[in-house]
């Protein structure tokens, strides 16, 4: 096989929330695949991620952008735009509150909801538009597996999952026309800061674990690959799909 169909040599990637976790993964190792990168946060704190991408030898920028300010998504993808061509959007960024469905917050469904997915919406379709007149692009966002069941105490988590897996759907069947692949990836149970207190819950997290039939929990490196295959032309037919990356917890 041409490994060529793997290399993103001559691409830009923005990844959102790229500071650490699976986001920064994502970011390093289509750097290393030959892409230069946008980094978009909320908070000025991706100098890490921006190091290593110039250290894979790439070019770097960082964008500050709250997901959960709706509004602003628009203007800053403008600006953005007129700085950079995008060809592949990764929507990583993501957040979550745990807390019974009795008790939860309006507030706090609107916040989750907002970053987790109006956001993916909105920034996708802004990101999309030039995509869509060159005819070429990759549109990656990272669903769960929360987007196929229900959990325990992130019912909008699991809401706004559901609704990524159903942004991705409706979207591919509009673009995939266009040269437009729009997939999204539904990561396991992975080490990163947002799912620490479970791996830190001795019960939850022995539960979790002996239902992976890969033994273990899974490293945000696990889902940089599965990214860069989305993100590359070897996927160039690959439309519409939720690739779950998770040991074999959904198989068990």
């Amino acid at each position: 096989m041409n490994l060529s169909r793997f290399s993103l040599e001559g691409k830009t990637a923005l990844v959102t929330g790229a500071r650490s976790g699976i986001g920064q993964a994502i970011a390093v190792g289509m750097a290393e695949a030959g892409a230069n990168l946008v980094l978009l946060g909320h908070q000025d704190n991706m100098q890490e991620t921006a190091d290593l991408v110039r250290q894979a030898g790439r070019e770097v920028d960082t964008v500050m952008l709250d997901l959960s300010q709706t509004d602003q998504i628009e203007a800053v993808c403008q600006e953005l735009l007129s700085r950079h061509q995008i060809d592949i959007l990764v929507n990583n960024a993501g957040a979550t509150v745990r807390t019974p469905a009795a008790e939860f917050a309006k507030a706090d469904w609107e916040r989750i909801i907002d970053i987790n997915m109006t956001s993916v919406f909105l920034l996708t379709q802004q990101i999309a538009r030039p995509m869509l007149a060159r005819r070429a692009g990759k549109i990656i966002s990272i669903a769960s597996l929360n987007s196929f069941i229900g959990g325990i105490t992130v019912v909008a988590y699991t809401a706004s999952k559901h609704g990524v897996a159903g942004i991705t759907r409706a979207l591919s069947n509009e673009w995939a026309g266009y040269n437009v692949q729009v997939n999204a990836i539904a990561p396991g149970y992975v080490e990163t800061n947002l799912t620490s207190p479970l791996k830190q819950n001795v019960e939850r997290n022995q539960m979790i674990t002996s239902r992976i039939p890969a033994g273990r929990w899974g490293k945000p490196d696990d889902i940089a690959g599965a990214a860069i295959y989305l993100a590359a032309p070897a996927s160039d037919f690959v439309n519409g799909q939720l690739l779950v990356v998770d040991g074999g917890w959904m198989a068990w």
